[in-house]
């Protein structure tokens, strides 16, 4: 018996490339990670739902939220195959990212404000700046911008 997506006709690639703006090769990147699921018909020629939009849609939106492919693939696999995602569906994966994009947010915030604070001084070497860093104590919490990741001076 016939997949019912496939009876129904489906979307071609190109038809799915015009509504998302995607490069057809973007979208069959796409299907090679594992973020569409699209049939083949007797031809072989690919047929999407019309919820792959959607999905595709989504990729984009949280690739340019800095969201890695395995982190969308996750996410993704919590939404139904073979019919349009509910409401509610979109509101499971958009909390988990909410509170994702809220860390984030939190992060560049602190960093924003304690980066006003270097630059401003010139030196941008926090190894050799007396008043945060005098002797490199900060290299015994670890590698990188110990006071930008988070680390206070008071901690060593």
């Amino acid at each position: 018996m016939p997949d019912n997506r496939l009876t129904k006709g489906g979307l071609t690639i190109g038809e799915v490339s015009d509504r998302t703006g995607l490069a057809p090769s973007a979208i069959r990147f796409y299907e090679d990670q594992q973020l569409v699921f699209p049939l083949r018909n007797a031809g072989g020629q690919r047929r999407f739902d019309r919820s792959d939009i959607r999905r595709l849609s989504f990729v984009m939106i949280a690739q340019g939220l800095g969201f890695t492919l395995p982190e969308i693939r996750s996410a993704l696999q919590g939404l139904p195959e073979g019919r349009t995602p509910t409401k509610r569906d979109w509101e499971r994966i958009s909390t988990r990212f909410r509170r994702d994009l809220d860390a984030r947010i939190a992060r560049m915030t602190a960093l924003r404000d304690k980066l006003d604070g270097c630059i401003g001084c010139g030196c941008l070497s926090l190894k050799t700046c007396a008043l945060y860093n005098p002797q490199d104590r900060a290299r015994s919490r670890g590698t990188g911008p110990r006071y930008l990741l988070g680390d206070r001076p008071s901690d060593l």
